[in-house]
């Protein structure tokens, strides 16, 4: 067996298309993530009753499981479900009409949530007590302090641990294609099945996703430069 270089280069071109793919995965599960997340980590934070049990149980069962059986959950119990739901309350909508890629959207914005509560939470509490106490002798309500004052702290805090769970999410989309969606790894299978140069379409796919966490890693790079220069005045 002798490895063709030439094709490695055939297949980059055609895993193009698949980016993204990828890419929205990656970004709306980070997206919605963080939100699921932020929400979680507060009501752990503030305790609100009874949520909280329900946030602490979420966390503890989502990253005590692995993402494939997220989506797996998901991708045969959300049809259940809206099936039921359309036939006890008469709609329309069939589980049948749900795009493949949303069963993908939902399990790992699912999945991030949890992470990022963790991620969220550990910036949150980073966040000096004086500040947030000294917001409110001021007239601040918490909402306020917490939009003013402790968020974007905690978000500088917690930026390399986001960059993380953005790359571990964007490695994590790889699973999609248990569900027929077609994205960097299932487009690679399928050049390599077509041509049996698996190989050269897997080291494609691998470049691929190298050049992408680069990308996110230099990114995160920028945004912490643009965050130290606004911390020591450099910028007004």
């Amino acid at each position: 067996m002798k490895l063709d270089l030439s094709f490695i280069g055939t297949a980059l071109l055609q895993l193009i298309a698949a980016i993204p793919t990828t890419l929205s995965i990656t970004a709306v599960s980070i997206l919605c993530g963080l939100f699921i997340g932020t929400i979680v980590a507060l009501i752990r934070l503030y305790k609100v009753p009874v949520l909280h049990y329900v946030a602490a149980s979420y966390v503890t069962f989502v990253r005590g499981t692995p993402m494939l059986i997220h989506l797996l959950l998901i991708y045969f119990g959300l049809p259940i479900l809206v099936d039921s739901l359309s036939a006890q309350f008469g709609w329309s909508f069939r589980s049948i009409s749900i795009p493949m890629i949303a069963f993908a959207y939902i399990s790992f914005s699912i999945t991030a949530g949890a992470y990022l509560s963790e991620v969220v939470r550990s910036g949150l509490l980073a966040v000096n007590k004086g500040q947030i106490e000294a917001a409110y002798a001021i007239g601040m309500t918490t909402p306020q302090a917490l939009s003013r004052i402790v968020f974007p702290q905690a978000f500088a805090i917690v930026l390399p641990n986001l960059s993380n769970s953005t790359i571990s999410m964007l490695h994590g989309s790889t699973l999609v294609f248990t569900v027929s969606v077609v994205d960097i790894n299932a487009k690679s299978q399928i050049i390599a099945s077509s041509n049996w140069k698996f190989l050269e379409s897997y080291i494609a796919a691998a470049i691929i996703y190298w050049s992408l966490t680069i990308l996110i890693e230099r990114l995160t790079t920028m945004v912490e430069k643009r965050l130290q220069l606004h911390k020591e005045g450099g910028v007004t």
